[in-house]
């Protein structure tokens, strides 16, 4: 039986439950679990999708995961989720502990987007699908990986077709904040929000050492960007990662990639994990429609 629908109000959403499956894609660490909405289709775009979860937390069934799935699928958009393996919980008031961390740690998360991707492409090839391009993307941390995994697969001249970054993390250190972000986060806006001290323990929980830290693989903010396809940043109005979203933009820019930059008003960090939100709706709305006005000839 395929999962249910977890908000009743998406549009279409009985419809597309019918065409969900669960499988998995072969990758360097062993099985990565995916999801499927919908059918491939050539004329059709295909969107490859990560949640977020600070890369210690989420799983296929999460809203920002299912909902988004079946929000698109709904709105046209072939999508495949994507299940990477996850760090180790990580606590935002303790530093983590000096020296190499073990256990999952980058690049093995990295290694399952790209292997799935990979296989993505792969399998619509080896079905006579003839797909122009495939779009990768992601949420928070899932972003971070998205864009990682472009850099990647972009120097093998195989990567994505299109990238979407919502709400984005991707760069090892919180870029400064900008005076604007700072005024629009004074009073109860600015509670419960990444500190760059937060984004440090976190990223440096991910990369498992100061080293890897280090690694454009691992955070490609600041990295060379020239590879990059044509690229969407939704990010929220009240988040301080918007900070990275616009230096990331900022990049792509300098090397005359074609980015959209964008924030959705009156939002919060997050907002596609809020099934049946007028905020969620309307970033799914964006990002479909901006999907289905790419170019698709990368693959």
């Amino acid at each position: 039986m395929p999962p249910r629908a977890h908000s009743p109000a998406t549009a279409g959403a009985e419809r597309i439950l019918e065409t969900v499956t669960d499988m998995a894609f072969p990758g360097p660490h062993g099985p990565v679990p995916a999801r499927l909405y919908g059918s491939p289709d050539p004329a059709t775009p295909t969107l490859v999708w990560l949640h977020g979860g600070a890369f210690s937390h989420g799983d296929l069934d999460m809203p920002e995961a299912h909902d988004v799935g079946l929000g698109l699928a709904a709105r046209g958009i072939h999508v495949i989720s994507v299940d990477y393996r996850r760090v180790p919980p990580w606590s935002p008031f303790r530093k983590p502990r000096s020296g190499k961390l073990t256990g999952i740690r980058f690049p093995i998360p990295l290694d399952d987007v790209t292997a799935a991707f990979t296989a993505v492409a792969k399998s619509l090839s080896d079905g006579g699908v003839e797909t122009t391009g495939i779009a990768l993307g992601g949420a928070s941390a899932g972003a971070c990986l998205a864009a990682a995994a472009t850099l990647d697969l972009g120097t093998r001249q195989n990567g994505p077709s299109s990238l979407v970054l919502a709400y984005p993390t991707l760069h090892a250190q919180l870029p400064p904040l900008q005076q604007e972000v700072k005024k629009k986060l004074r009073g109860p806006r600015g509670l419960w929000q990444f500190t760059p001290a937060t984004v440090e323990r976190m990223n440096r929980n991910y990369a498992g050492s100061l080293q890897h830290m280090n690694d454009p693989r691992a955070f490609p903010g600041g990295a060379d960007l020239s590879q990059f396809p044509d690229t969407l940043i939704l990010s929220a109005e009240y988040d301080t990662l918007r900070t990275s979203g616009d230096a990331f933009a900022s990049e792509l820019a300098a090397y005359d990639i074609p980015v959209e930059n964008e924030y959705l008003p009156g939002t919060r960090h997050g907002f596609l994990n809020r099934p049946a939100t007028p905020a969620m709706t309307t970033g799914l709305e964006r990002i479909a429609s901006w999907l289905q006005t790419r170019p698709r000839s990368r693959i």
